[in-house]
Parts: structure tokens; C-alpha cells; sequence
């Protein structure tokens, strides 16, 4: 009965207000906030570079010959600007930092869970719940749009180097082509999906690396839960926003 599917969804909802009750109580833990944002930021960086950069040229090397077909070549700009603004550089980035910190999260505090170290912190009224979950969820939320931004800059540099060699495009005609299609909505919606993003990572693997079990197995079990889950939460919350802005579209 413990492990029912239903059990486990109201441990979830019991874990996610009692998120949103600790964020408002002060005080809250900054330095921790800030070495936390630090420290996913640094870790994702390499990855997000060399992965972000091949989808640019490799989206815009497909697209280049559908558009040749219809004698559209000089919209690949937009098309490409388009679609890693509104989808591609947050998702890129989404499900990268699901692989890197949703795993990092889930066995950091899953090792600490079995140690006991988080009930000696418990023991000892220190607020191992807000130092340690808290923390980690609101620096997600914040590392995300900044490294979706940097995700949407390394993309467009990489299908620049395409159409440049396309074409001979410049990279001031290039931006502004790319920057002329792309509206005041599609980068308030991408900041808004990537710190949802980065929200639901920060949850999931908190959660999982928090309620960790049966010693070095559960940790192992924890972080591979929180990386399925996150990735799983990311196409979600992309399917909601593409249907809610829509209505605005």
C-alpha cells in the first residue's frame, strides 16, 4: 500500500507545498541560493555550448533545402530563430540540465538521506529542509533562463556559420533578419517555460535524492527516478504552454 501510485502522488503534493511554505519563510538561505546557481551553472555550461551549437547547424543544414525548393532561402534566418527561441533552445537546455543536475541533485541529497546526515541536521533544528531543498529548487529556477539565453545565443551563432557558408551571409544582416521575426512574446514565453523547467527539475530531484532509501541502492535509484521524471515533466509543461500560448498567438 506504501507504494501505490496514489500514496507516492500525495507524498509529492505534501513535498511541493511544503516547498512553497519554506520559500516565503525567512530566513532564507542566499548563500546557498548563490553557490548552488554557481555550481549548476558551471556544470551545465560545456554541455549546453557543444550541444546547442551542433543543433543550430544541423537544424538549419535540414531546413536549408526545403526552403532552396521553394526559393525561401533567405527566410532561414527567421525559421531557425523562430524555432530555437520558441522551442528549441529551451528544450535543448531543459533536458540537458534534466540528465545533469536532476541526476546530481537526486544522489547529492540521496547519499546524504541514507548517511543519516540529513536527520542529524533535522536533530539539530537547523533547517536541513530549506538549506538543503529550497536552495536547490529556487537556484534551478533561476540558473534556467540564463543558461536557456545562452543556449539561444550559441544556436544562432552555429546556424549563422551555416547560412554563411550557404550564402556568404554577414552576421549583421544575419541578426537582423533573425532578430526581426522574433516577437516580445516568444522570449517572455521562453524565460517563463525554462524557469518552469528548471522549477520541475529542482522538485523532482529534490524529492526523490530527499525520500532516497535502502542504502547505496536507493541512491543509485534516486537519481536515475529524478532524471526520468524531469525529462517526463519537461515535454508536459511544453505541450501546456504551446496550447496556452496559442491563444495569444
Amino acid at each position: 500500500m506504501r507504494n501505490s501510485i496514489w500514496v507516492q502522488i500525495a507524498d509529492a503534493s505534501l513535498f511541493l507545498a511544503k516547498i512553497f511554505r519554506n520559500i516565503f519563510r525567512s530566513p532564507l538561505e542566499v548563500k546557498e541560493v548563490i553557490n548552488q546557481s554557481y555550481q549548476m551553472g558551471v556544470k551545465s555550461i560545456f554541455l549546453i555550448s557543444f550541444t546547442s551549437l551542433l543543433a543550430g547547424i544541423v537544424f538549419t543544414k535540414q531546413s536549408q533545402p526545403s526552403l532552396a525548393s521553394f526559393g525561401a532561402v533567405s527566410w532561414l534566418p527567421s525559421l531557425v530563430s523562430q524555432a530555437v527561441v520558441r522551442s528549441l533552445g529551451p528544450l535543448i537546455t531543459g533536458l540537458i540540465c534534466a540528465g545533469k543536475l536532476g541526476s546530481n541533485i537526486g544522489a547529492e541529497l540521496g547519499s546524504m538521506r541514507v548517511t543519516e546526515q540529513i536527520d542529524a541536521m533535522e536533530v539539530s533544528a537547523s533547517r536541513p529542509f530549506s538549506y538543503l531543498v529550497v536552495s536547490r529548487v529556487l537556484a534551478a529556477t533561476l540558473v534556467l533562463p540564463i543558461l536557456v539565453v545562452y543556449s539561444d545565443i550559441v544556436s544562432l551563432f552555429g546556424s549563422f556559420l551555416m547560412v554563411n557558408t550557404f550564402s556568404s551571409t554577414s552576421i549583421n544582416l544575419y541578426i537582423s533578419e533573425a532578430s526581426g521575426s522574433i516577437t516580445l512574446l516568444d522570449v517572455n514565453a521562453s524565460m517563463i517555460k525554462s524557469a518552469l523547467f528548471g522549477f520541475a527539475i529542482g522538485c523532482i530531484g529534490s524529492y526523490n535524492g530527499y525520500n532516497a532509501k535502502s542504502g547505496t541502492t536507493g541512491v543509485g535509484k534516486a537519481a536515475n527516478k529524478a532524471v526520468v521524471t524531469s525529462m517526463m515533466s519537461i515535454f508536459i509543461i511544453d505541450l501546456i504552454m504551446l496550447q496556452f500560448l496559442n491563444f495569444f498567438r
